[in-house]
């Protein structure tokens, strides 16, 4: 049977006070709707169609070709919204997923149950259920004594005794895609509010003497949507709780899980440590065996295997096997570092290249530069790399030596096994195997240090 899905994000979000755009902000690094439509996606949805309104430009320029787009220009209530769909799904057969672009934890599993329930019992309809302890404001799922639904009733229509149902909507639903759109038909606007409700197809369907059934999640929490920042917060805090799960459950060591943060797209391989305070974001791929923190934030970059990473902030680096990173240094966009290179504390790399087994060990600048293999760079060593109009390029080959407090004016070479003399400022390539010293020859000046000292007294006297 074809499976498909509409995914509603039109609405505006007034109470998130926010210039981003609602189903936008992100959970776990994600934005609400890149969730909802990797959900969909996993249960074989073949169409997915997304309803924009509010920022639909931006929501589209996110998903890119990933869905199908209809547009609800005056939001007009949720029927009207799942209306808008027809031109596109009113002609197929099979079953359609209406699930809300801000419900980020309803897991594809929990989706999957839900329509083997519909499918499997040939349902005109199917609502995503939960119980909650404390349901208030929440519509009230009210089942009859074959166990189907009988309706859904909202909060400030509750008797006494639907009010005190615990079993609630989601906003989740399954239905016959032909019987959709031929019950969003006879939908009116008679009501308070005057909209279109997506729920007064349950109230058809069921008139009709069509099969209404109620799949019950097993974590309530999956129904959460959010519509302010405190409700951010707490999908936010479900969801990483859950990621966190998941990759201790596949061998890795999260030390202190209430205090890492892990990104919703981050792949860790067995036996990986997570140290305390661990931010790891974006497209983060750690290998195995690593040992990631305390205190360290990466982002869209590769930790291969046997690394470790302390104290550090890494963004689009690349860290190569047993290499060593920190504390306290920063790979900033386009570090490769090889196989077990060291990266002391206060160093700083960005659109460099440093070979197998090089060591920068200490309060050091590598800018656009390519460091061989077995290189060593002396403490503050720099990369002088711009002239205030012009990056250039540094190239250190393999085995050379660069002692400290250096300064290398790019474009300049330094060639296999050079070796360049402690506090030397160097502006011509040197050649392999060769000796560079570029600084002023000491001049020592006996008994001249007490004249210095004797004039700064007398003229703090005369002042």
């Amino acid at each position: 049977m074809k499976r498909m899905a509409v995914v509603l994000a039109a609405g505006q979000g007034k109470r998130m006070k926010s210039k981003l755009y609602k189903v936008l902000h992100p959970v776990c690094g994600k934005p609400m709707v890149g969730h909802v439509l990797e959900t969909v996606k996993a249960t074989g949805c073949e169409r997915n169609i997304v309803v924009v309104g509010h920022g639909a430009d931006a929501v589209k320029a996110y998903l890119g070709q990933n869905a199908e787009y209809v547009l609800q220009e005056t939001q007009l209530g949720t029927g009207h919204a799942v209306k808008q769909a027809k031109e596109l799904l009113g002609g197929e057969e099979g079953t359609t997923i209406v699930i809300c672009g801000d419900t980020p934890l309803i897991t594809p599993e929990t989706l999957e149950g839900l329509m083997a329930l519909h499918e499997g019992q040939k349902a005109a309809a199917s609502i995503l259920t939960a119980v909650m302890d404390q349901p208030a404001g929440y519509g009230r799922i009210i089942r009859g004594e074959d166990g189907g639904v009988l309706k859904i009733v909202e909060q400030k229509d509750c008797s006494p005794e639907e009010a005190a149902v615990k079993e609630i909507n989601t906003g989740t639903y399954c239905f016959d895609n032909a019987k959709l759109f031929a019950a969003l038909e006879q939908v009116t606007n008679n009501n308070n509010q005057q909209e279109y409700y997506l729920t007064d197809c349950i109230g058809i369907l069921r008139a009709q003497g069509d099969i209404v059934l109620g799949y019950q999640a097993h974590d309530a929490a999956e129904s959460i949507g959010v519509n302010d920042r405190l409700a951010l917060s707490e999908v936010e805090g479900h969801m990483r709780q859950r990621i966190n799960k998941t990759h201790m459950l596949n061998g890795v060591t999260i030390i202190d899980p209430a205090s890492t943060y892990i990104g919703a797209d981050v792949v860790i391989g067995a036996d990986t440590i997570l140290h305390p305070s661990t931010l790891l974001k974006g497209k983060t791929v750690i290998g195995e065996g690593c040992e990631i923190g305390p205190s360290s934030d990466i982002e869209d970059s590769e930790i291969r295997d046997g690394a470790s990473v302390k104290h550090s902030v890494l963004s689009q680096a690349t860290v190569g096997a047993r290499a060593s990173v920190g504390p306290f240094a920063y790979l900033r966009p386009g570090a490769v570092l090889g196989e077990e290179v060291k990266i002391g504390d206060f160093v700083e790399v960005k659109n460099a290249t440093i070979g197998d087994g090089s060591k920068v060990s200490h309060l050091s600048y590598i800018g656009d530069a390519s460091v061989g293999k077995n290189v060593n760079v002396g403490c503050g060593a720099i990369t002088v790399n711009y002239d205030g109009y012009n990056k250039a390029k540094t190239t250190i080959e393999d085995d050379a030596f660069i002692g400290s407090n250096v300064n290398l004016i790019a474009p300049v070479t330094v060639g296999k096994g050079a070796f360049v003399v402690a506090g030397s400022t160097i502006t011509r390539s040197v050649a392999e195997n060769d000796l560079a010293v570029a600084r002023v020859r000491q001049e020592n000046k006996p008994g001249y240090a007490d004249k210095i000292r004797a004039r700064a007294k007398a003229k703090k006297e005369q002042s």
